[in-house]
């Protein structure tokens, strides 16, 4: 026995939203057997966009009968029946949390009309209940509202039984079957040809758009549990609403997985995804040649077109490593932007500026003092490379970090540990570094130094 269920909600999800209308259609797969329809006061204002959808508005529930009222007879209609419904874990999600709320649990077999027509009817241009019946030539009395929605589903569902010469009812059912907890519009296929590898998923809406990334020890483990447990918080029920496909990249390794997700999140900002997606007010040391010939540091906000030759988090660390760089190579402060210049040196006044300010000094030996500086900066940070297990045996993962603070990535053959630093370069492509990156693989360096290399 099958119970067809529609509801009508006061939107969002079901812990946050609330049912204005259910309607309940017994059949045994050929005939309607009973019914059941009730609205239900969902004790809270019923938005103005839903009120316009379905017709349902405040006036019409302020005397119906909230829930619990209805709960122990709505159980006892489903009890031991197959539940069916047009996106069915939008529907069984709000019943089994309203349910749950009044102390009665629920645990159907479930069915879903849309992803049963999209096996029985392929290619047709929709499968929203209105076009699907469109198609079919399935008459709907009041659509949005409980009861006419319910009896058209119920007619789909006869018609799709009828036409089920694969037997999808009967393999949908089956223990095991992800249909029963798949979103709607996904393909089962794209998660059976996923493998139990580290790497990242990505989830994409009916358009092809990226709305979440994700990174996995085991990617077909962990994307099945996003739709597998019966959460009903709102980002739960939206992935599940919005989700059509999902593709995935291999990684070989978790410092490399962590890596990608981190860059993917920073490059496509996906909807759904909320950590990490913050801006950095990444600073670095600059320098230029003025217009008298003096070779000049200053801190400066890191941008595209701007080379910096050491990077920070924060202004305030630029400054100290700035102020250390002037003491220690007797650097002008006001050459460095540490000081302004209608002052007195305080270089001069702590004896460690020579008088580049005030053209005491030459500038040829001013600007080597400054390029001894940029050197120091430079053989502080030399070129490492990160190695790990790589997506098959005869490959690594690299992940370097160059003396410029540039990050590139890639996999390479798996003796490239030996190779020098311009024949290695050749395998990996460049990525945008954020700090987040940084110290995860500072981390695996210190970790792991067996698979680290150092270059000159």
């Amino acid at each position: 026995m099958y119970a067809v269920v529609d509801i009508e909600t006061t939107g969002g999800n079901a812990s946050q939203g609330s049912i204005t209308e259910i309607a309940i259609l017994i059949t045994d797969g050929k005939q309607i057997l009973d019914r059941y329809n009730s609205l239900v006061n969902p004790m809270r204002p019923i938005p103005l966009f839903i009120e316009k959808l379905t017709g349902i508005n405040d006036e019409m529930v302020k005397t119906a009968p909230v829930f619990g009222d209805l709960a122990n007879e709505i159980h006892s209609m489903l009890q031991d029946k197959i539940f069916v419904a047009h996106n069915v874990n939008f529907d069984y999600s709000f019943i089994s949390h309203q349910l749950s709320q009044h102390g009665f649990k629920i645990n159907n077999k479930k069915l879903c009309t849309v992803r049963l027509s999209r096996k029985i009817f392929e290619d047709l241009p929709s499968y929203s209940l209105g076009n699907l019946c469109r198609s079919l030539n399935i008459g709907i009395k009041e659509r949005h509202r409980a009861m006419g929605d319910a009896e058209a589903t119920t007619h789909l569902f006869h018609k799709l039984l009828e036409n089920d010469t694969q037997q999808h009812v009967e393999s949908m059912l089956k223990k095991g079957s992800k249909d029963s907890y798949l979103p709607m519009y996904l393909s089962e296929k794209d998660l059976l040809e996923m493998p139990d590898t580290p790497g990242i998923y990505y989830f994409h809406d009916t358009k092809g758009k990226v709305i979440y990334v994700g990174k996995a020890k085991r990617l077909k483990k962990r994307v099945t549990s996003h739709f597998s447990n019966n959460s009903v918080s709102k980002k739960k029920q939206e992935l599940m609403r919005m989700v059509k496909k999902i593709s995935y990249k291999e990684c070989g390794n978790e410092l490399m997985m962590t890596v990608m997700e981190s860059i993917e999140i920073k490059r496509i900002w996906p909807l759904f995804n909320r950590s990490q997606k913050k801006f950095e007010n990444k600073f670095g040391i600059c320098s230029y040649v003025d217009q008298k010939g003096i070779l000049r540091l200053g801190i400066v906000k890191k941008k595209k077109y701007i080379q910096t030759h050491t990077t920070f988090p924060m202004q305030v660390d630029g400054m100290r490593l700035l102020n250390r760089l002037a003491r220690e190579h007797g650097l002008c402060p006001k050459m460095c932007f540490l000081q302004l210049e209608t002052v007195d040196c305080l270089g001069i006044e702590e004896d460690f500026c020579s008088g580049i300010c005030n053209h005491a000094e030459d500038i040829s030996s001013y600007n080597t003092k400054v390029q001894n500086a940029l050197e120091e900066l430079r053989s502080s940070k030399p070129t490492v490379a990160v190695y790990g297990p790589g997506r098959k045996k005869d490959e690594l993962s690299c992940i370097l970090l160059n003396r410029k603070d540039e990050l590139h990535t890639g996999f390479v053959p798996a003796h490239a540990m030996k190779m020098p630093l311009k024949k290695l370069m050749k395998y990996l492509e460049p990525a945008a570094l954020n700090e987040f990156i940084r110290s995860s693989v500072i981390s695996q360096i210190d970790e792991n130094p067996e698979w680290v290399v150092h270059y000159e």
